[in-house]
């Protein structure tokens, strides 16, 4: 009778991730090494959900694309933080600043999310790659919004404002307990107020030990092609795909 293969040694799965896998233990509980860990990476996740957006030197890293800044209705952090529906909706002014800057197939919002330090790290490198991608297709770029104190949804109202067919939202996503710099993309075709999350693609962990910027813009390119392509986006552009693998 062949035996099972033996199991790999927890150390060897510990080098092949990040989570908190063979730490030991010291008596009854964790070592001193391991707890201090810990606590540092919690710092780290409180320190990222209540940090800042650097527009300044996002817009430097970005300085031959036109950006637009705004706010959502949240007055502040902690309001953002406490009222989640105020950062899904623009704050004063916002849609008339929009609106007069031209329409465009594909609306780029920057969002601060619940990690500004995600954005301040990764952002830039994903929307030049992304921009560098969208110029080989059919698809316009309109200019890239960096908005603070937003959500997801408040991509759908921006790109309502623009006129654009399509938004992508990159945001801070929410820290763990592994990682605080992680950046997602929220990809919806017809965005529109009140669009439910069933109907966005999610593109996540795209950060330095994850999904490099490079790949996460063919990722968020691909998307857009296949919406553009079906006109549809989320679970419904998912079970397209799943009953056509040509449309891939």
């Amino acid at each position: 009778m062949t035996r099972a293969p033996a199991a790999p040694p927890l150390k060897s799965l510990a080098a092949l991730t990040q989570a908190r896998v063979a730490l030991g233990r010291a008596g009854a509980g964790q070592p001193t090494r391991a707890a201090q860990a810990f606590a540092l990476d919690h710092a780290r996740a409180r320190e990222a959900v209540w940090s800042a957006m650097e527009c300044d030197t996002l817009e430097r890293a970005l300085q031959d694309v036109r950006t637009i800044r705004l706010h959502s209705a949240a007055a502040d952090r902690a309001e953002y933080l406490r009222r989640p529906d105020l950062g899904r909706r623009l704050g004063p002014g916002a849609a008339a600043a929009l609106a007069g800057a031209g329409g465009a197939d594909v609306a780029i919002v920057v969002a601060d999310g619940l990690s500004a330090t995600a954005v301040n790290l990764n952002a830039a490198p994903v929307v030049r790659a992304l921009l560098a991608r969208l110029a080989q297709t059919r698809l316009t770029a309109g200019p890239v919004i960096l908005a603070e104190q937003a959500r997801v949804a408040l991509g759908d109202a921006a790109a309502t404002a623009l006129g654009a067919r399509a938004v992508v939202v990159l945001i801070g996503e929410r820290p763990g307990l592994s990682s605080a710099d992680s950046l997602g993309a929220y990809v919806t075709w017809a965005p529109a107020p009140g669009t439910p999350d069933s109907r966005r693609n999610c593109v996540s962990n795209i950060r330095d030990g994850g999904l490099p910027p490079d790949a996460a813009a063919a990722q968020i390119a691909a998307l857009l092609s296949d919406m553009r392509r079906t006109g549809q986006s989320g679970v419904a552009l998912k079970d397209l795909v799943a009953r056509a693998p040509e449309i891939e």
